[in-house]
């Protein structure tokens, strides 16, 4: 093996080993799932499907306020979870809701 290809060779180790750490910083960045029995949830009547908030108790909910529709949803309105600005470190589902919603401008 000549000096060139042991180059190339290493220069693409270094490269793949490179964009696998950013893939795998980038996944950890997200945070994992928030689920309803998390206490800042519970505390703010997060569902992870919006369509199933009691109307009892929160009367001011429209089937329209779902997560991926709030300012505090830090994903494109096609993800199908992202991370929230009132949950940090979690990331909430887009159908979802809570009682922090606050539509996009």
């Amino acid at each position: 093996m000549s000096i060139t290809h042991r180059r190339a060779f290493l220069i693409s180790i270094v490269g793949t080993g490179a964009v696998l750490s950013a893939s795998r910083a980038g996944a950890q960045a997200a945070g994992p799932k928030l689920e309803e029995s998390d206490p800042q949830a519970v505390a703010l009547g997060y569902k992870q499907d919006g369509s199933k908030v009691d109307p009892a108790k929160f009367p001011t909910h429209t089937p329209a306020q779902v997560c991926s529709a709030c300012q505090f949803f830090q994903g494109k309105p096609s993800d199908a979870m992202a991370p929230c600005q009132l949950f940090a470190g979690k990331q909430v589902m887009a159908k979802g809701w809570c009682s922090g919603f606050n539509k996009k401008a």
